[in-house]
């Protein structure tokens, strides 16, 4: 059951979603455990269900509308989802993991102008029960640093024209280089042939939400529409694939939006351990395009441990030139560079498919994800916690509902450091950042 929305055609302007003006903001980490072996969703895992719908390629039965096609476009959201119109199935795999005790009551952050998402009195966002990103929490299962002497190359809010996206894709493609782009949906709508060139040059293509909001600040309901209607044009724009990683914007989720993204649909979250605040260059307060590349350049020259996962974006002619014109240091000092779905030797960008060519098939093997409906517990979900403190916080928010589920998680903590303002309206051209 897809919606029928407003056609891409009928847009005089195509929006593009991505980082906003912020001011630059420091990211300190420590090392990550190393990722589990296998990925795969249980055949009765209520993702694959979620992803069924009318439009499909040979592997899966279906035949999908040709991805920039205006029967295409027609079938997404042309801005910020409404949550009431969204599949009746994504509601009930949502109250299901609630019901299962799967999802924390932590309530949505409010979003003070020019600062970093606020919760309410009694809710410690470096506590086990919050555990905020923005706040340098850590997570069990999400994904912060690389392997020692790897480095994870993503890029973010793409796809974008041919002036920003095609110079990247045609740098990649000279070297031989895998990457992870953390795609915005509405970017996609609106930037076919660019996500095409991605798919076919078997990049990862993995989730950055719709319109590229603080999501600590929505409500349960708003996080599944932001997070599946990505999958879902990803899933019917590649051959029924599905993304196993996303990435926040902002880097701004916590207990309760990370469970949503696993419990509900699988998703793996990813942030990042370098921010080069390439996104903030031209912005009031923000860095200098000299400031950027010293520290890409420290961070290559630098230890090897933990491994690298820097905040990159596919946002600007800038920012694109300064990954290429950095790249040579990666070779010159010895790193080994990978997309994100290498990091842990598995090559599984997808949840149904290995590698990015491999035959689209149902998932038959669960490790360490957690069944909405089961009762299994996923990492980063689990009653266990542990903590450290001290680091800065690295988002804003937006609006909020309250919400209603339970649980707790393992984490790693430190504390926030310095605030980041967000941008103005969602229909506004997305570039963003996180």
């Amino acid at each position: 059951m897809i919606l029928s929305w407003i056609s891409l055609s009928l847009l005089a302007v195509a929006p593009v979603f991505g980082h906003p003006g912020a001011s630059p903001l420091e990211h300190a980490h420590k090392a990550h455990a190393p990722l589990p072996d296998t990925w795969y969703h249980p055949r009765d895992h209520p993702i694959h269900g979620l992803f069924r719908r009318q439009a499909g390629i040979p592997t899966d039965g279906q035949t999908y509308p040709q991805v920039g096609s205006p029967t295409w476009a027609a079938a997404y959201p042309s801005s910020t989802p409404d949550a009431n119109a969204m599949p009746q199935e994504w509601k009930d795999a949502l109250n299901a993991a609630v019901q299962a005790g799967k999802i924390p009551n932590i309530p949505p952050t409010s979003d003070p102008n020019n600062g970093n998402p606020v919760y309410p009195q009694g809710f410690d966002p470096l506590s086990p029960q919050v555990c905020s990103a923005t706040y340098k929490c850590r997570l069990t299962g999400d994904i912060w640093d690389a392997p020692d002497g790897v480095i994870g190359v993503s890029f973010d809010d793409g796809p974008l024209p041919v002036s920003t996206s095609d110079a990247l894709y045609t740098f990649l493609q000279q070297n031989n280089l895998k990457v992870t782009h953390f795609f915005i949906g509405v970017n996609i709508v609106n930037n076919a042939k660019e996500f095409l060139t991605a798919f076919n040059m078997q990049d990862d293509i993995s989730v950055h939400t719709w319109t590229h909001p603080h999501m600590t600040t929505l409500s349960n309901e708003d996080v599944v529409a932001q997070l599946a209607w990505t999958m879902e044009i990803i899933h019917n724009s590649t051959g029924g694939r599905v993304p196993r990683y996303w990435r926040p914007p902002y880097g701004d989720t916590d207990i309760r939006v990370s469970a949503i993204a696993k419990e509900v649909l699988g998703l793996t979250t990813v942030i990042w351990n370098q921010d080069t605040e390439d996104w903030s260059v031209g912005q009031p307060g923000g860095a200098t395009a000299a400031s950027v590349n010293t520290n890409i350049q420290k961070w290559l020259t630098g230890p090897k441990s933990p491994g690298l996962i820097m905040l990159e974006h596919e946002l600007s002619n800038f920012t694109v030139q300064a990954f290429i014109a950095n790249f040579p240091l990666i070779a010159a000092n010895n790193w080994k560079p990978v997309s994100v779905a290498q990091l842990d030797g598995t090559n599984t960008p997808y949840q149904n498919s290995q590698g990015t060519t491999g035959a689209v098939t149902p998932a038959d093997i669960l490790a360490n994800v957690g069944n909405a409906s089961s009762g299994s517990a996923a990492p980063g979900n689990s009653s266990s916690t542990s903590t450290s403190s001290t680091g800065t916080p690295s988002s804003t928010s937006h609006s909020s509902t309250p919400t209603n589920s339970s649980s707790s998680s393992g984490l790693q903590t430190r504390r926030p450091r310095t605030t980041r303002s967000r941008a103005g309206p969602r229909m506004a051209l997305t570039r963003c950042h996180l």
